[in-house]
């Protein structure tokens, strides 16, 4: 592979690789909104301290955060009725959904932690579901392919980890994960073109890719056609509660709702403690290639690489402990594109046009964290890092979860108190 002489400037210029363009939503209320006009369409939204918002004496809902979790549990909460309000940041902030991959992706997922391998397991099996609905609703073709994924093995040693590694949540499934370890020639009858030193590698049916930006177009869409109001440029600075009454202080002024949900990513680690909760998060850089479109060169989406419905492939799985630094860097591009070429040799001939680094949002333990305040009730924190894969669930089932009020048994294992265990 090889880069086109613009690449750093595409890298810098923005992490929203690929250009969407969104019709403005009649109760969208800002003109600085990455949805309806891109990050560099203009910047024209200012404070405006003296605006005040109810939402709903009984059915109001705030969530603050508009990327794919925001926006995911808030058109959960719409399509059951709800008056729900999204606060949105800057499109300066660090927001994960600009470099999301697009995987739906359950093999690996929750080995040593079953409740999170049924949580991924559940997601995946709800995916038709909320892609028919969205479709329907938007007319979006969100792109979804289900028709299983690959996790490609370089050498005896990963195809041995490999193996132990999802036999171990096999164990715990109870027959619900599905996978089988192949070697190279049953590989090559699913994937042609495979490097030499591609040793095999695992399969799995409930494997999936769609396209990111689309999935959260189609959201936001959908959730405006629902009722659903958003505020771009509204970053919540304070929250107060008081006589059962949510105050949220932003940008764009106050707004007060009887119930309030966290979804802002790495912000949670500031405001989770204003409604007596925790949110442990760091951020994770990852970095993404993306070449030229070309033919069809990938027939299933792998854990390192996918290929787009409009032919270009993107490629990328660096996990950088580096702080905020959203740079793109040449080593760590070289390390991806060196394996990527390992595993296919073709791409060696694509042009790589566009490169970017995001922020994943991680817990101390790297699994979600879902939490219901009980000294101010009504409020609730949301933070994972798979955005893509758990929507349906965020959106199915979380979402009624909040809108009964409170967190189903089975989610109870990932609130923040279990990084208060100590080893005996």
């Amino acid at each position: 592979m090889y880069w086109q002489d613009s690449w750093s400037r595409s890298a810098i210029c923005g992490f929203w690789p690929l250009a969407l363009w969104f019709e403005p939503g009649a109760k969208h209320r800002s003109n600085n909104c990455r949805l309806c006009h891109g990050p560099h369409a203009g910047y024209r939204s200012s404070p405006l301290p003296d605006r005040q918002v109810h939402i709903g004496q009984n059915n109001g809902i705030i969530i603050v955060g508009g990327g794919l979790v925001g926006f995911s549990i808030a058109y959960g909460l719409v399509r059951l009725g709800l008056d729900c309000t999204l606060l949105d940041s800057s499109d300066t902030d660090f927001i994960a959904a600009r470099g999301n991959f697009g995987l739906v992706w359950v093999q690996g997922k929750g080995a040593g932690f079953s409740t999170y391998a049924d949580w991924t397991m559940r997601s995946s099996e709800l995916w038709p579901t909320l892609c028919d609905e969205l479709q329907d609703t938007t007319g979006h073709d969100l792109g979804l392919e289900q028709e299983g994924g690959i996790h490609i093995c370089l050498s005896q040693e990963e195809y041995d980890d490999r193996k132990q590694k999802l036999d171990l949540l096999r164990s715990h499934q109870n027959g619900r994960f599905i996978y089988e370890m192949m070697d190279r020639q049953t590989l090559l009858e699913l994937q042609p073109n495979l490097g030499p030193d591609v040793v095999g590698g695992s399969w799995c049916p409930s494997d999936g890719h769609v396209n990111p930006l689309f999935l959260l177009k189609s959201l936001h869409d959908a959730f405006l056609r629902h009722g659903g109001q958003v505020y771009s440029d509204a970053k919540v600075d304070d929250i107060s509660h008081a006589k059962g009454v949510f105050t949220l202080t932003s940008r764009q002024g106050l707004f007060r709702a009887p119930r309030v949900v966290l979804s802002a990513g790495l912000g949670n680690r500031q405001l989770a403690p204003l409604v007596g909760l925790r949110q442990p998060l760091r951020p994770q850089k990852g970095q993404i290639l993306v070449t030229q479109k070309t033919d069809r060169l990938i027939r299933h989406p792998m854990t390192l690489m996918r290929q787009t419905a409009e032919g270009s492939i993107m490629i990328g799985d660096s996990k950088e402990e580096v702080g905020f630094d959203i740079s793109s860097t040449t080593d760590v591009m070289a390390q991806i594109a060196s394996r990527a070429e390992r595993t296919i040799p073709a791409l060696k001939h694509q042009q790589i046009i566009r490169s970017w680094g995001a922020l994943r949002v991680m817990s101390p333990d790297g699994y979600p964290v879902y939490d219901q305040s009980t000294t101010h009730p009504g409020a609730y924190a949301v933070t994972c890092h798979s955005g893509v894969t758990l929507a349906a669930a965020h959106a199915i089932d979380l979402a009624g979860d909040i809108a009964a009020g409170k967190l189903a048994h089975n989610l109870h294992e990932f609130t923040e108190r279990r990084f208060d265990v100590s080893p005996d």
